[in-house]
């Protein structure tokens, strides 16, 4: 009996695929890697809810609209800081958007090929440098630009808008959200590129053979066939321009102010930490800087997932999402 049960184990393996240990291997490193993501996600999360706690007994929900900032009378509030960092955010995304997607169109689809190749790597280089030489570009460049020129010729056309009102300064908001457009655009450009170039050539015949000029191609065939991934490219990059802390930091003029013109100085949560972190002396103090850590962090996943959602709701509306 022994041996007829040796012989069915034997035939049992011997009817198993080829590479299967290899495979259990594999999903399990795969399951084991996501495992691990989400430990550090909730480990990130328990720690700077614990280093918060102080801050978040004291003030509550109030700290998310409180207004005053000031480290002597230890009362802090965060509104400010989330002000600065949506409006930044924001204002790069839509300019980035509209220069790097038309960017990305063009390298694929436009450009010689030469050209297109030298101009790539141009912008992976672009993407590549660090963020301080960023800030020292924007503060000794485009900062008196921007007070000099940019400024003046905004409110001479547009000065009738809130936005463009009042004194302007070098380093206010509407630097910062420029050097944050220079910092994202080389993402969305990147990324649209490839998406482009990836294409399958039967869609550019296909578009050809019925006739379709270059701009019909091009807008009713081929960028709608990446517009979920050029979509999550720029979601990508309103990841980075929130969390974006040297280059804001030398630019945008760090005063906790809310001002509804673009060139009035402000501030934003990565730009506050930075500067301030090693200054905190008191406990309560340090505490509010590392909720503003936490809150960064979540309203970063908000801003993300509403943009997700935006997305998946666009693009179920043009019947690309079947569900």
């Amino acid at each position: 009996m022994a041996v007829a049960q040796s012989l069915s184990l034997d035939q049992g393996a011997s009817r198993r695929p080829r590479g299967w240990l290899a495979g259990k291997i594999f999903t399990g490193v795969l399951y084991g890697a996501g495992v691990v993501f989400v430990a550090i996600m909730v480990g990130l999360v328990a720690e700077l809810a614990w280093g918060a706690r102080l801050s978040l007994a004291k003030f509550g929900l109030g700290f998310l609209w409180g207004s005053e900032w000031n480290p002597v009378t230890s009362q802090f509030g965060a509104l400010p800081f989330i002000y600065g960092t949506v409006v930044s955010s924001m204002i790069a995304l839509a300019l980035a958007s509209i220069v790097g997607i038309l960017s990305g169109i063009y390298l694929a689809e436009f450009a010689p090929r030469r050209l297109a190749l030298g101009l790539s790597m141009l912008v992976e280089l672009l993407a590549a440098v660090p963020s301080i030489v960023y800030g020292l570009w924007g503060l000794f460049v485009l900062a008196p630009v921007v007070s000099n020129w940019i400024g003046p010729a905004l409110q001479e056309t547009l000065g009738f808008l809130p936005i463009f009102q009042g004194t302007i300064y070098g380093v206010n908001m509407l630097t910062a959200s420029l050097i944050l457009t220079l910092m994202i655009v080389p993402t969305i450009t990147s990324i649209t590129r490839d998406l482009l170039v990836m294409v399958d050539r039967n869609y550019h015949e296909a578009a050809v053979a019925l006739g379709a000029t270059e701009w019909e191609r091009v807008t009713k065939v081929i960028v709608p066939f990446a517009y979920r991934g050029i979509l999550g490219a720029c979601i990508l990059a309103l990841g980075r321009a929130m969390g974006e802390t040297i280059a804001t930091t030398m630019v945008i003029g760090n005063r906790p102010v809310i001002s509804a013109s673009l060139f009035a100085p402000g501030y934003t949560i990565a730009s506050v930490i930075a500067n301030e972190f090693t200054e905190a002396t008191t406990d309560i103090y340090l505490s509010s800087l590392i909720e503003l850590g936490l809150l960064l962090f979540i309203v970063s996943l908000i801003v993300i997932g509403t943009g997700r959602f935006m997305v998946r709701f666009l693009l179920r509306n043009q019947g690309a999402i079947t569900r």
